[in-house]
């Protein structure tokens, strides 16, 4: 009886260890396909603006900044669109669109936007700049939830919805609207990633030690915690101001701005965040980039203690090589990522090229 315990025992440890060898990502090993870029804009794209009234070209001006996620076995990408092509950089209104895709490359456009500025509570926060920036995860009970940013040309605010269908979604609101006395509701805050973890090959939203976690910030690398996956408070430094869980490095690839990616991950390795670096444009710049350019480095995080850093790159792993990656809205060079997914036996990582264009990396799961 004690030998077949104990066999029971070894073989559940086995299975374990096993299960977390299979969910490893090699930034190694990324490539680009010949398809890029896969997603273009498109003025043929039209609807009803429910606040102008009137008909308008949702994606005519540039497409980027893609969220993505497996859904029924496809490939979902939730992405920027922008409208006028005449504003300038920043002064246009952001729509979020949906495409759907059987082998992750090549993607059937759904015809109007799913999550835009409206007439709702909300509209103070996302009008007229818009929704910009997904990030995409789905709970165990099948809701999806996106963390994107609200911008009303004043202050970009970190925000929630939620939605069973991606079609059809109910805006949330800021995420820090409530925390710390409402202490950050009218700082400016970008890009959420939230922790998840792969369930029966399917990604998913984690828990650590009974909360839901997010890494969050452009400046810096910060962690939130969340009890509802909308409600998120920031963790605070001895002297009340953001803690770093990450920073910007002088002479490296993110020596100005250290931008969280897509969600996090939680792998063999701890915690994987794929984050954007910009390349100063003073002397605190990497001489090995162009000053300005966006690219993507990787930081692991302790499984237990996602503020605790187990190792950084010191180089990027997917930079602007591309003409369309150094020209467009953005021409000191741009691969700004936001999506990743486990779909058919290999990492796909979309991101946003020089604010114009979306683009794709891919990698096999070794």
């Amino acid at each position: 009886m004690r030998r077949s315990f104990l066999k029971i025992i070894f073989l559940l440890l086995v299975c374990g260890c096993s299960a977390q060898k299979q969910i490893n990502i090699d930034i190694n090993g990324f490539y680009k396909p010949k398809e890029n870029p896969i997603v273009k804009a498109d003025s043929s794209f039209t609807f009803i603006d429910p606040v102008k009234k009137e008909r308008v070209r949702w994606q005519r001006a540039d497409v980027f900044n893609p969220a993505a996620i497996v859904k029924d076995g496809n490939v979902f990408l939730l992405y920027r669109c922008e409208d006028n092509p005449a504003a300038i950089l920043g002064g246009r209104t952001s729509r979020l669109g949906l495409a759907v895709s059987n082998d992750g490359i090549h993607f059937k456009k759904f015809p109007e936007p799913v999550l835009y500025p409206d007439s709702s509570e909300f509209m103070q926060y996302d009008y007229p700049g818009g929704c910009e920036d997904p990030r995409l995860v789905q709970t165990e009970d099948g809701t999806y939830v996106v963390v994107y940013t609200a911008w009303n040309y004043k202050i970009p605010r970190l925000s929630i919805a939620f939605s069973k269908d991606l079609f059809h979604w109910q805006k949330k609101g800021p995420a820090f609207a409530k925390a710390h006395n409402s202490k950050f509701l009218n700082e400016a805050s970008k890009s959420g990633s939230i922790i998840t973890k792969l369930v029966n090959g399917q990604q998913v939203v984690a828990k650590i030690n009974g909360k839901f976690w997010m890494y969050w910030g452009e400046h810096i690398i910060n962690l939130a915690w969340s009890d509802n996956l909308y409600d998120w408070n920031p963790l605070l430094d001895d002297k009340g101001a953001l803690q770093a869980a990450a920073a910007p490095r002088p002479g490296k690839f993110d020596s100005d701005l250290t931008e969280c990616g897509p969600p996090a991950i939680i792998t063999s390795k701890g915690i994987v965040l794929f984050y954007n670096g910009k390349n100063a444009t003073d002397d605190k710049a990497d001489p090995n980039l162009p000053k300005g350019t966006y690219s993507v480095g990787q930081i692991v995080f302790d499984q237990k203690n996602p503020g605790q850093v187990i190792e950084r790159s010191d180089t990027c792993f997917l930079r602007p090589d591309l003409p369309h990656e150094k020209t467009g809205q953005y021409q000191a060079g741009t691969t700004f990522s936001e999506g990743l997914v486990l779909f058919k036996g290999k990492w796909f990582l979309y991101y946003g090229t020089a604010d114009s264009f979306v683009g794709l990396a891919i990698s096999p799961n070794k």
